[in-house]
């Protein structure tokens, strides 16, 4: 192998618990709720889907039907989408719908599962390429930075930068392109097997991790290292 592309949530990173979102939120906001209301709160926010990352709905409203299928060809579309998601939830101010939906994109909302690093770092020292491959509607490249992993990353390709998302192949063509390599000598690594699947439509090799939170998945991405030797 010449390259790993890596998907991002659920894949390198995890999202914090629908619990600690909330709260972090209503306090930034000073809003105050019982710790029973805001245990409530976080189960029904988390069974609307409305954090990204987290649990996917268990019911899309069929107002939203439309916006979710393409929510992450745009930035506007993945906003509304999750908003939109979200305000299936009273909530005390109607405006912390969208700062539920800002504080997602704060770095210090995500943690890198334990053996990341350890990963990234080890495919530098033996001259293979990483590049990453996501279906979002937000520049991640943020939480990269801030978690020390922008370091090994040659190439992000952002659906919502492209207006196409996984499966399309022309996702993880543009990948390969910017690293310079075959896709036949390329491996997507991922949690989503339809999602990230389809880079075998492109002769890339395809492996994949369990969407599990970061305490649960210690060192999963630790096989990528015998896939690539």
């Amino acid at each position: 192998m010449a390259a790993v592309l890596f998907d991002f949530s659920g894949t390198l990173f995890r999202i914090e618990s629908a619990a600690a979102w909330l709260r972090t939120v209503l306090d930034d906001r000073g809003v105050a709720l019982s710790g029973e209301e805001s245990a409530r709160t976080a189960l029904a926010l988390e069974a609307a889907g409305a954090l990204p990352g987290g649990a996917p709905p268990l019911r899309v409203p069929e107002e939203l039907a439309g916006v979710w299928e393409v929510r992450d060809e745009s930035a506007a579309l993945h906003r509304a989408a999750y908003t939109g998601l979200s305000r299936q939830v009273p909530l005390p101010d109607p405006g912390l719908h969208d700062a539920l939906y800002d504080r997602h994109m704060a770095p210090g909302a995500w943690s890198p599962y334990p053996d990341a690093v350890e990963v990234l770092s080890a495919l530098r020292e033996r001259g293979i390429a990483v590049g990453v491959v996501s279906n979002i509607g937000w520049d991640l490249r943020p939480v990269f930075r801030q978690h020390g992993l922008d370091r090994y990353v040659g190439t992000y390709v952002l659906s919502y930068e492209h207006g196409v998302r996984k499966p399309d192949p022309r996702l993880f063509a543009t990948a390969c392109t910017a690293l310079g390599v075959d896709p036949a000598r390329t491996l997507m690594v991922g949690d989503d097997r339809r999602a990230d699947g389809g880079a075998a439509a492109l002769g890339c090799g395809v492996h994949f991790v369990d969407h599990l939170p970061v305490a649960e998945r210690p060192d999963a991405l630790r096989a990528v290292l015998d896939l690539v030797r």
